[in-house]
């Protein structure tokens, strides 16, 4: 491909927009918590209650009221949220707020770091390692030290870099993380805390820092150093944190540091949506604001913008069940709407041909597929319903799976790069190793050892002598490094230019490991694209993995928005988005609630609130589904009976409607009301079976 030519934006000036009358722009509960004045407050903001718009507003006020943009921080937890919250702040208030400092903990956290971390004996130079990176460190120091040839089964590189990680974020110790998680390598906890020494080590060494370190750094410079703590906490007047639930225990010490001169932090959150426990998140930390910070307000958001009624009483049923949580009770002013569907189906497979069919339906009269989405606790749970649109030919997208920075032809093309700015990067270094013909695992480790002794000099890599088989792919790596060094200065943005030259050598590997290249080269010619538009390497790769795009459309700043096609997703996933009709499948005990989230009261209480946000992504259409009975490997049997999920309680169904399927597998009729069914199942002796009775 030819090269890439920069096209320079142009100088953006936005005039502020009229004069804000706040109580005629917001409802009177997020005006109060728009406009509230200094000191702690939390807004509690419940599902489709407007938190984005009072966030939004409260930034203005702050501007509006002299409080500089440039001393005002809103840290998010994806960059695009605090990208869209600027810009709508932009249309209030004019292009002064581009001067708010906003962005995800972990970019701050390295924005800080590579201004104050030499002062905190941090080298500015340093490499950030994604979540691949450091568990593939791991498992050199895991190697290094012996235990990858152990006899007995050894907890994996996976295993070790899970651990590791939440003790960092949740400050649980190791012993207490291996005995909860991992009971079965308690004999080793020596060993983990052996591992985890030459981790850092190794890090230290080669001038790595992992997503962990670049918020245990930025809270220990909080912490360690009044100086520091006075220099980075004086740069704020205001703190402002979005998905408050969402924060673990490390950001809510940082948090807590950044305010020791002033309390004006303002939190947003939902307790009822706090659902990533697996990922650190402490769901204390909201519930305790009002201990953590002396004389906070609370204002509680609950005019509900997006459900009509019936779905709002059924949330709001389920919800009330939680044994913890911030009173509140969504209303709304949609009335009309149909009630939430109960749908009961015989197996998983009349489950599938219900939801396709209603579906296509809604459809057909006129909902867009873009505007539906089928929902479960696990991403296996579709895999049926993927075969049944695939036949139907009904277009649809996953939302999870391998993300664009996980691949491995990407990650290779990096990890040059990677090297090139840091040549301590021993992980990049023995990825690219492997890649080159007649290199394997020894002639790498000794090439790597040659280097270290040699203190990683540029040269190093070139004075190595490989066995001759390796000669070739030797020499061409050498020229190839020595191109790239050569380069011309960062400043001229040779960053694409720098991934072509990788790509001479790389594509031709590329197009003989892999059977169909076609999409993985453009996946690179994609890359090298959007590379041109980085000042610098530093930059690029530091963008990357700090906010690593789901695929390369997601790096270009592409859209499916304009592709109808339905989506499928995951619980989880699917957080913070809204459908005209939503389905939810698999509302089964085991699966949702999954079977291991029951072994604790806290494990069950997030699985209640995962269904509670699961069920308020619908605006006009809820579809809850439940299969009778599954012919299933996956629950360690060849036939089950399945039990509706619990948070589904007499209360909650009586808000819905019930549905059975005909044999048409069309919905028939409310199942309280139909007439007997004839027999097709001897509950009785089904269960006398399971203990060797058959009369």
């Amino acid at each position: 491909m030819s090269e890439a030519i920069i096209y320079p934006a142009r100088d953006r000036t936005v005039e502020p927009g009229q004069t804000r009358d706040f109580a005629a722009e917001l409802n009177a509960e997020q005006a109060k918590a728009a406009t509230h004045g200094d000191g702690p407050l939390l807004i509690i903001a419940g599902a489709g209650t407007g938190k984005t718009r009072t966030l939004v507003y409260r930034v203005a006020h702050l501007i509006d009221r002299g409080v500089p943009a440039d001393r005002i921080l809103l840290l998010t937890f994806t960059r695009r949220a605090a990208q869209e919250m600027l810009a709508r702040a932009e249309r209030l208030v004019g292009g002064n707020s581009r001067r708010v400092h906003g962005g995800t903990f972990h970019a701050t956290a390295h924005r800080l770091l590579r201004k104050y971390g030499p002062s905190a004996g941090l080298s500015k130079d340093f490499t950030i390692m994604d979540q691949g990176d450091s568990t593939d460190l791991m498992q050199l120091s895991r190697a290094q030290l012996g235990y990858a040839s152990m006899g007995k089964r050894f907890p994996k590189k996976e295993t070790l870099q899970y651990v590791y990680s939440r003790h960092i974020n949740t400050g649980f110790s190791v012993e207490d993380i291996v005995r909860d998680d991992y009971g079965q390598f308690v004999e080793y906890l020596e060993d983990f805390t052996k591992i985890f020494a030459d981790y850092t080590k190794r890090k230290q060494e080669r001038n790595l820092v992992d997503y962990d370190d670049l918020l245990l750094f930025w809270a220990l410079m909080l912490e360690a150093s009044p100086e520091l703590r006075d220099r980075i906490g004086g740069l704020y007047d205001h703190v402002l944190v979005d998905e408050y639930q969402d924060t673990n225990t490390l950001q809510a010490r940082i948090l807590k540091g950044m305010c020791v001169r002033h309390s004006n932090i303002t939190v947003v959150g939902d307790d009822a949506q706090s659902i990533y426990s697996f990922r650190g998140a402490n769901f204390r930390n909201i519930l305790d604001f009002p201990k953590q910070f002396a004389g906070a307000t609370t204002v509680t958001l609950e005019q509900n913008y997006r459900s009509t009624k019936p779905i709002l009483d059924v949330t709001n049923t389920l919800i009330s069940r939680a044994a913890e949580r911030f009173t509140k009770n969504l209303r709304t002013e949609r009335e009309g709407g149909e009630q939430p569907w109960l749908v009961c189906a015989r197996d998983e497979q009349q489950q599938t041909r219900f939801v396709v069919d209603r579906i296509l339906e809604l459809h057909e009269e006129g909902t867009p597929l873009r505007e539906i989405a089928v929902l479960f606790r696990a991403g296996y749970m579709s895999a049926d319903l993927e075969i049944e649109l695939t036949n139907r030919k009904i277009p649809f997208e996953k939302w999870g799976g391998l993300k664009f920075l996980e691949a491995a032809h990407v990650k290779d093309v990096l990890a040059f790069l990677r090297i090139i700015e840091n040549p301590r990067d021993e992980v990049s270094w023995y990825r690219l190793l492997l890649l080159l013909p007649g290199i394997g695992d020894a002639t790498a480790r000794a090439a790597i050892d040659s280097m270290a002794s040699a203190a990683w000099q540029s040269g190093a890599f070139g004075r190595f002598s490989p066995p001759p088989r390796a000669r070739a792919a030797h020499g061409a790596l050498v020229s190839l490094l020595e191109t790239l060094r050569s380069g011309q200065t960062p400043e001229d943005a040779q960053v694409a230019l720098e991934i072509a030259n990788v790509r001479r050598l790389y594509d031709d590997i590329l197009r003989e490991r892999y059977d169909k290249p076609e999409p993985r080269l453009a996946d690179l010619d994609q890359l090298q694209v959007i590379a041109a538009g980085y000042p610098d390497r530093a930059t690029f790769l530091s963008a990357l993995a700090l906010e690593p795009p789901q695929a390369s459309q997601d790096l270009a700043g592409g859209s499916k928005e304009d592709e109808d096609c339905l989506v499928l997703s995951t619980a989880h996933s699917s957080k913070g988005k809204e459908w005209d009709a939503v389905f939810l499948i698999w509302a089964v005990d085991g699966w949702f609630p999954s079977a291991r989230c029951l072994n604790s009261d806290e494990g069950t209480e997030e699985e209640r609130r995962l269904m509670y946000v699961a069920l308020t992504r619908a605006r006009n259409h809820l579809l809850v589904t439940y299969p009778l009975n599954a012919y299933s490997t996956r629950r360690s049997s060849d036939y089950s009976l399945d039990q509706l999920s619990r948070f589904m309680d007499k209360g909650v169904r009586d808000k819905m409607q019930r549905v059975a399927l005909g044999s048409g597998d069309s919905p028939a009729v409310n199942v309280d009301t139909a007439p007997p069914a004839a027999q097709v199942l001897d509950l009785r002796a089904l269960l006398r079976s399971k203990f060797g009775a058959t009369s």
